[in-house]
């Protein structure tokens, strides 16, 4: 018998941003994330020291996912921000910066944590409050006649992920592709509430990214002898098409813990059989086409199939079940009983297809709210990240479906709060501290604090050691060159702020973005003549960044709220 060892006592520590430990952990974990941001963001290769695939990436879910964070504290931080990731899809390294901004600056304050997280909690009330307000400085409407603003958005979400290795031409024909992609899920005819498709993301690996493209339906993947076979498919009207979910291989089901009666001299594998081409003869007389099968389809079923002119595709998994029954409008088939006539669908074509060496059996839908997207990359590292990328471009497009509106990008939407902010606290310092019991300087330490972790984002965008700057007219990013001389002519070295929207040549005053100045009202509106010219703009995801926003400030006041931390050794 083996020795059986005492257990331990759970290690209770109190006050645990106080460890050197956890502050080292924290700064190392800023320092990840902050030299990931941002389109010249620097790459990391992450890898378990026991084997297994290497990820190269920048990206907030990839690098949250695979860095191994055994501290509770830094647990708290990364659960937080993947939750936001799951929901969200982008915005990650935002969040992530800006929470473990916020946890160190506050602790230089010396405030106590009550007071922190009360006028943390005012200060996002005013940043939420004005980012949804009409007079906000960094808000666009979208304006769904022009696909422009999208445009602008998807090419700022490809270009901020270096990963991919992407050449202009080739980002600027992606973010087409991708807002395409999601042009046609959206249905022509809506009545009460607008009910998306899907977007297939089909992979091309060892192709030019330039290859890639978009097709309305669906491309099932064959082998070139198995769409020989069925080749030419020709009718003049729709395809009837019959799916199902429930195995068609004559495999018995798991009887669990019970028990099978079966009659002497009866074989179970003849009676399946049976029941297969009985079904294979109901389709046939049914007029089915096209047989499509979730699992495995029998042998025999299936030649009877081919014999009989019906196609049938068998294992074509789960991922593509939901698709399918949205483009041949049914539900899959459970069972292999009699079918009702009702159970069957339809689409308008079947054709093959053949892209780079793979080939397909293409599915045209009446209506095409179902797209697929070829997806080509030159190897696997780069088309993962890319795939990655377009899942975020395509979900960031149906939130602004859902809230028809985008913040300037490039740091730009960062500087201007932190100026708002900063004015507000302290032209109307009364409408926070009247009802809090804070004094005027904790307001002012807790203001300075939270908008220095704004501001320190927007210069996490820099990473070749240039010049970071703000405009005292519109709050805007501005980024100089590492090599500037120390007197400069700011109009002759700046070109045009990060957002892309306002150009060095206007009449502007430039204060370093570190440096102490006085506040100063940035302008609160934008003019329609500024935003419908622009037509390269860098843009956020409104609904992402707010989110961020504020799962940021308040896992930070959780964890700076945070008094023992008990950990359980056994």
């Amino acid at each position: 018998m083996s020795r059986l060892e005492a257990k331990k006592p759970s290690l209770c520590k109190s006050e645990p941003l106080t460890s050197e430990r956890v502050r080292a952990t924290l700064c190392v974990l800023k320092g990840i994330l902050t030299s990931s941001y941002g389109p010249s963001g620097r790459l990391k290769q992450v890898h378990s020291g026991f084997g297994g695939c290497v990820c190269t990436t920048s990206q907030s879910s990839a690098l949250l996912s695979n860095l191994p964070v055994t501290h509770p504290i830094l647990k708290i931080l990364t659960t937080s921000m993947q939750n936001h990731v799951s929901c969200f899809r982008d915005c990650g390294l935002f969040t992530a910066i800006l929470c473990c901004n916020l946890i160190e600056n506050v602790q230089r304050t010396g405030l106590t944590p009550t007071t922190v997280t009360k006028l943390n909690q005012h200060l996002l009330s005013l940043c939420t409050s004005y980012l949804k307000s009409e007079s906000c400085g960094c808000r666009i409407l979208v304006d769904f006649s022009s696909p422009q603003t999208l445009l602008c958005l998807v090419r700022s979400i490809v270009t901020s992920k270096p990963a991919c290795m992407l050449t202009r031409e080739e980002r600027d024909h992606l973010s087409a592709l991708i807002l395409r992609a999601f042009l046609l899920t959206i249905p022509e005819n809506t009545k009460d509430r607008l009910i998306l498709g899907n977007s297939i993301i089909v992979p091309l690996k060892g192709q030019r990214v330039l290859d890639s493209s978009v097709l309305p339906g669906i491309l099932i993947e064959m082998s070139e002898i198995q769409l020989m076979k069925i080749l030419p498919i020709k009718k003049s009207e729709a395809f009837k098409v019959a799916l199902f979910c429930a195995s068609l291989s004559g495999d018995f089901s798991d009887t669990g813990e019970g028990t099978m009666v079966v009659t002497y001299g009866v074989s179970l594998e003849n009676a399946v059989l049976e029941q297969l081409l009985s079904l294979g003869r109901q389709l046939v007389s049914d007029h089915v086409d096209l047989v499509v099968c979730q699992k495995v389809i029998h042998p025999s079923l299936k030649q009877f199939l081919s014999m009989h002119r019906v196609i049938a595709i068998d294992r074509v998994g789960v991922a593509l079940m939901e698709p399918l029954s949205k483009v041949t409008g049914t539900q899959p088939i459970g069972s292999i009983g009699s079918i009702s006539p009702s159970s069957y669908g339809s689409v308008k074509d079947l054709c093959p297809a053949k892209f780079g060496f793979k080939h397909f059996l293409h599915l045209i839908p009446y209506e095409a709210t179902i797209c697929s997207l070829l997806l080509c990359n030159r190897n696997d590292t780069a088309w993962d990240e890319l795939k990655l990328t377009c899942q975020t471009a395509l979900h960031v497009l149906q939130l602004t479906i859902k809230e028809p509106c985008v913040l300037l990008g490039g740091g730009c939407t960062e500087t201007h709060l932190a100026a708002y902010i900063r004015h507000k606290t302290c032209n109307e310092p009364e409408s926070i501290l009247k009802d809090d019991g804070c004094t005027q300087t904790e307001l002012q330490l807790s203001t300075e604090a939270f908008c220095s972790a704004l501001e320190s984002v927007a210069g996490s965008l820099e990473h070749d050691g240039g010049e970071v700057l703000t405009d005292m007219k519109y709050g805007h990013f501005w980024s100089a060159h590492a090599e500037a001389p120390s007197i400069v002519n700011w109009p002759d070295l700046l070109s045009r702020c990060g957002c892309g929207l306002y150009n060095s040549q206007e009449e502007l005053h430039w204060s370093f973005l570190k440096s102490t100045r006085h506040p100063f009202v940035p302008q609160t509106y934008l003019p329609h003549e500024a935003t419908g010219s622009a037509d390269n703009l860098t843009l956020d995801c409104f609904t992402a960044k707010l989110s961020g926003l504020q799962v940021a400030v308040e896992t930070a006041n959780l964890i700076l709220d945070l008094s023992y931390v008990i950990e359980d050794k056994n």
